[in-house]
């Protein structure tokens, strides 16, 4: 595969290290995300896929290494810059975390209400509301409670309140997980469409093959803490190394 060696990334992460007690999850892991791209970060359960996308966001500490978002030093930034930046990298949790006490409408307008440097004071939030709500095919959902919502319904409510930011990057957090096989293409599909629309740069934490095959420009497996391989999925499935083969049986 080619490198984009004369193109700076996004994302930088270098020689990240993350333990508890004894157990060390991430063991030197790097990675580099490139403009527009949708970058695939597979491993195991338990392999540290979640820990190393907490520690981007600074949801988790690192213990060493370093992590560079937009030429910001995530290390050594101010809660300023660091309110900043999570206005321009949305986050989708993998159990979605919408607010069970408030309504669809009122889950989407939090972010608006809290980040009001990027947008101002926003008198009537519903145009954004609905638009949010229309790019993920829920506008019907406006005025409905999270216990109302199914699991799919659930984890578009949440993908729009990512997008209502209009973040730069998006990170998934294992977007298909708990999901029966028909949401779980039609969550795919429409991450896929939503970088195209938006030409976002995205970090997809999965296990999920059949996701990773669809919308993965490049990939990395992570195994024993580091970047072990890295490449497209035709590249990695045509591995005949057996921690590789692994992923793809």
């Amino acid at each position: 595969m080619m490198q984009k060696t004369n193109i700076k990334p996004i994302i930088e992460v270098k020689d990240l290290h993350k333990s508890y007690g004894t157990n060390h999850v991430l063991d030197g892991f790097h990675l580099d995300l490139y403009e527009g791209e949708n970058l695939v970060v597979m491993g195991k359960s338990g392999s540290g896929k979640s820990v190393m996308i907490k520690c981007l966001i600074g949801l988790e500490q690192s213990d060493s290494g370093s992590i560079i978002i937009m030429d910001k030093n995530m290390n050594d930034i101010h809660r300023e810059d660091l309110d900043e930046i999570r206005t321009e990298v949305g986050f989708l949790f993998q159990g979605s975390a919408l607010y069970d006490s408030m309504s669809v409408r009122e889950n989407l307008e939090f972010p608006l209400r809290r980040h009001t440097k990027k947008f101002g004071v926003i008198e009537d939030t519903t145009p954004l509301v609905i638009e949010a709500l229309e790019n993920v095919g829920l506008a019907n959902t406006i005025n409905l409670m999270p216990n109302e919502l199914s699991g799919g319904m659930k984890r578009r409510i949440a993908l729009a309140r990512t997008l209502i930011l209009k973040p730069k990057i998006i990170l998934y957090d294992e977007p298909t997980t708990g999901l029966d096989p028909i949401t779980s293409k039609e969550i795919i599909m429409l991450m896929k469409s939503i970088q195209e629309k938006y030409k976002t740069s995205s970090i997809i934490i999965t296990h999920d093959i059949d996701c990773a095959r669809v919308i993965a420009n490049r990939m990395i497996l992570l195994i024993d803490g580091i970047n072990y391989a890295e490449g497209t999925f035709a590249e990695l499935s045509a591995s005949k190394d057996p921690k590789i083969e692994a992923f793809f049986k």
